[in-house]
C-alpha cells in the first residue's frame, strides 16, 4: 500500500525506510537503518528528483503511481547516480517510457555504464534553468559532494532546495520526515555528523563552495536524499555544516583513543582521561579495537583535543591504531590539538610513529611531551599521565 506524504503545494515525498540494513556502502554500521528519499513535482509537467534504492522498490513504484494520479511522467532529475539512489531508475524509465532524463555530461557518462542508457536525455550546465510550468528548475553542480556528477536543484518561486546527499543523515525515519517534528539534536545528530565525516567529510573545500552557491538563495525547504526534510531552524543544521565543512572543532573536548593489548595501555589511556576530566575537561574515551571507526572518525572532528595511546607492535603502532590514523588522514584530520602516550616493553616505537602521523596533519598542535610507559604504568609514569591530562585541559580552557 502507498504511503506518500505531502511537502508542500504540489511535492510529494515518494521515499522508504530501510530498517533491515546492517552496513551502508558495507561499511558503515546503521542500527536504526537509512532512509531513501525521492520526491514528485506535479506542476504543468511532472518531474521525479531522484529514486530509491532496490531495498524500498515496491513501495517507491506503489507512491510513484499514487502521487502521479493517471498522469504521465515527464521529467525525470537525476542528482546523484550513486545507486543507493539510482538502482531504480531503469524500471522507472520503462514504466514511464515518454520521461525525459534530466541530467548534466558526468552523469550522462555514468547512466551508459550503469545501465546503458540511450534514451531521451535533456543535458543541463551550471546555471542552466527549466519551466515546468509555473515553476522554474535551477541547477548548480555540487561536484566531490561527494562524487563528480552530483548536482542540485532549487525552485526559487518556492524556495525548495534538493540538496542530493547534503544535509542527509543515516537513521530511518520515526513516521515523521520533518526534521521539526523530531528532536533531531538527540536522535539525528550524531548520526548526521557521522554521515557527514564518513561520506562527505574529506571534500570540505567542494562543500564550503557549494555553500557559497546556496548563500544568497531564499531557501525555505531542503529536501535531501537520506534523513528528515527540512521546513523550519534549518540555519542550526547548516551552520554544523559550515563547521565541519571547515574542519573546525564544534565543541570543546577531548576524546581518548588507545589500542592495548593486555591492559597497560588502557590503563595509562584512563589515568590520563580522569586527570583531564577532574582538571574540568569533558572527555570520551575509546577502545580503537572495538569501537566502529566511522564512530572513531567522527569524534575525533566532533572535539577540538585528542590523545592517542598505542602499544608498540612489530616494531611499529599497534595496528587498529595505525588505521585509524590512516583513516584521519585519509579524511583530512586537522586544526586540533593531540598529545600522545606510547607503550613498549623493550622498544617502545608507537610515540614517534604517531607523532609524525599526526604532525603531517594541516595545522596540528601537540601538547605536552610524548609519554612513554615500559610495559605497566609506573608511580613515576602515572605522575607523568596525571601532568598530562591535566595539561590537556588547561589548554582547553583559554
Amino acid at each position: 500500500m502507498q504511503n506518500t506524504i505531502r511537502i508542500a503545494e504540489d511535492l510529494t515525498y515518494l521515499g522508504g525506510n530501510d530498517r533491515r540494513l546492517a552496513l551502508f556502502e558495507s561499511a558503515y554500521p546503521v542500527p536504526r537503518g537509512v532512509s531513501y528519499n525521492a520526491y514528485l513535482l506535479t506542476d504543468e509537467k511532472t518531474v521525479l528528483f531522484d529514486t530509491v534504492d532496490s531495498a524500498v522498490a515496491d513501495l517507491f513504484f506503489e507512491n510513484l503511481a499514487h502521487a502521479l494520479g493517471g498522469r504521465q511522467l515527464d521529467y525525470v532529475v537525476v542528482h546523484h547516480m550513486e545507486p543507493d539512489h539510482s538502482a531504480t531508475l531503469r524500471r522507472v524509465l520503462e514504466a514511464y517510457p515518454s520521461a525525459t532524463v534530466i541530467a548534466n555530461q558526468k552523469t550522462a557518462v555514468m547512466l551508459k555504464n550503469y545501465f546503458g542508457f540511450d534514451g531521451a536525455l535533456h543535458l543541463v550546465k551550471e546555471g542552466d534553468t527549466l519551466s515546468v510550468g509555473r515553476r522554474t528548475l535551477s541547477f548548480m553542480f555540487a561536484p566531490m559532494v561527494h562524487w563528480p556528477e552530483v548536482m542540485l536543484t532549487y525552485i526559487p518561486e518556492d524556495g525548495i532546495l534538493f540538496s542530493a546527499d547534503a544535509f542527509g543523515t543515516f537513521g530511518a525515519l520515526p513516521g515523521s520526515i520533518f526534521a521539526e517534528d523530531i528532536d533531531f539534536e538527540r536522535d539525528f545528530l550524531d548520526d548526521a555528523r557521522r554521515y557527514y565525516f564518513n561520506i562527505v567529510g574529506k571534500y570540505g573545500v567542494q562543500v564550503q563552495n557549494v555553500l557559497k552557491k546556496t548563500a544568497g538563495l531564499a531557501i525555505r525547504l531542503v529536501c535531501p536524499l537520506h534523513g528528515p526534510v527540512w521546513r523550519e531552524n534549518f540555519g542550526w543544521f547548516l551552520k554544523k555544516y559550515l563547521t565541519w565543512s571547515a574542519y573546525e572543532p564544534e565543541e570543546k573536548c577531548l576524546a581518548v583513543f588507545y589500542a592495548s593489548v593486555y591492559g597497560h595501555t588502557q590503563n595509562a589511556a584512563e589515568i590520563a582521561a580522569a586527570a583531564a576530566a577532574e582538571a574540568g575537561a569533558k572527555v570520551k574515551v575509546f577502545d580503537v579495537s572495538v569501537t566502529s571507526p566511522d564512530e572513531l572518525l567522527s569524534e575525533a572532528f566532533r572535539c577540538s583535543h585528542a590523545l592517542f595511546a598505542a602499544t608498540t607492535y612489530n616494531n611499529g603502532v599497534f595496528v587498529s591504531m595505525e588505521n585509524f590514523l590512516n583513516d584521519l588522514k585519509a579524511h583530512n584530520y586537522q586544526n586540533r590539538a593531540f598529545a600522545v602516550v606510547e607503550n613498549g616493553s623493550w622498544a617502545p616505537q608507537a610515540g614517534g610513529l604517531m607523532e609524525a602521523a599526526l604532525s603531517g596533519c594541516k595545522n596540528m598542535r601537540q601538547l605536552g611531551g610524548k609519554v612513554t610507559v615500559l610495559s605497566a604504568v609506573t608511580q613515576e609514569g602515572a605522575a607523568a599521565l596525571r601532568a598530562l591530562g591535566k595539561c590537556i585541559a588547561e589548554d582547553m580552557q583559554r
